[in-house]
């Protein structure tokens, strides 16, 4: 029988069905091992810009293992947290696998924010050393939050200091993930102490296709792994050059994004995620080796963790029947 309706899910929904950042890291991992054996179909995604260092972004993916398929349209607007917006919007649909026909609509800004923070944890999980236990949080937005949560996941966390150029943002940040990380926050006064001896660091700031760098390569310790979400905006090229293993999620991704102009001083990767998860590629081979892995933002992830999210409402009756 040809389906009447398809299932809309909105932030509030999305969230509330209950996936928790543990359940989106084994997603993700799982996905990139699918990646990895080539079994996932995701073709370098296409975008327009109608600012400068703003983009809107179609996504499309296809993982046969978990028969999830669909498409992300996503923007990430800078200047909207000026206007008291969010920096990223976006909506999300899954296909039927067999027709093709839309099943789920759904908010694609929560996922997004997850899947993000869960590929930085399997990054970490192969690239970090197992005791690593300190992190340096640049920028303490959305991201800088989901990517927390989600190294507490793998790792044991004792100490966090965070940064960001609104100090009331960075305190707000630290009071709240506090709860999260079950470990108290120190809120620093500049970048630098947010990376200086930090065992893992993630900057999370806007993505800027011309950046002006603050983290030089004296500051990252030997034995530590970083985690750039915003690309290079805040590394300056040495920096990025003295790492011992330079990562990505994505080659195919990082060359599309070379020829449209972004990475100047960014070094070329020796492995993208999915080689390293299924072993064709090392992680972390000592524990002297400063690690890094520049995750661009993949629809696969996207796919992983929605696939889970339209299960789980649908067992527990969430979300809205709209007719097709």
């Amino acid at each position: 029988m040809h389906p009447t309706t398809v299932l809309y899910l909105s932030r509030t929904d999305v969230e509330s069905v209950g996936v928790s950042m543990s359940d989106i890291v084994d997603a993700v991992q799982d996905m990139f091992k699918e990646k990895g054996e080539g079994r996932v179909e995701m073709p370098a995604k296409p975008g327009i810009h109608t600012r400068e260092n703003a983009f809107i972004h179609a996504m499309p993916a296809y993982i046969p293992g978990i028969q999830s398929a669909g498409i992300k349209w996503i923007s990430g607007y800078p200047d909207n947290q000026k206007k008291n917006l969010p920096y990223v919007n976006g909506l999300l649909i899954l296909n039927d696998t067999d027709t093709g026909i839309p099943i789920a609509i759904m908010d694609a800004t929560w996922i997004t924010a997850q899947r993000t923070g869960a590929a930085t944890a399997v990054a970490a999980k192969y690239l970090a050393r197992k005791d690593s236990s300190s992190v340096g949080i640049l920028a303490c937005g959305v991201q800088g939050r989901s990517n927390l949560e989600a190294l507490s996941c793998v790792f044991k966390i004792s100490m966090v200091k965070a940064f960001d150029i609104y100090p009331d943002v960075a305190a707000r940040f630290a009071c709240e993930m506090a709860e999260v990380v079950q470990t108290k926050i120190e809120v620093v006064n500049n970048p630098r102490e947010a990376v200086v001896d930090m065992d893992l660091i993630v900057t999370s700031g806007p993505i800027l296709k011309n950046p002006d760098p603050v983290i030089e390569a004296a500051w990252v310790a030997e034995g530590s792994f970083a985690s750039a979400v915003d690309f290079d905006s805040y590394w300056k090229g040495e920096a990025l050059r003295q790492a011992d293993k330079f990562a990505t999620d994505d080659l195919s991704q990082m060359g599309h994004y070379r020829k449209s102009g972004f990475f100047k001083q960014t070094p070329r990767p020796y492995a993208d995620l999915g080689e390293i998860v299924v072993g064709t590629q090392p992680g972390r081979e000592n524990e002297n080796e400063r690690t890094i892995c520049m995750n661009l933002g993949l629809a696969s992830g996207d796919m992983a963790t929605a696939i889970l999210i339209y299960r789980r409402a649908g067992e527990k009756g969430i979300g809205t029947r709209l007719p097709l």
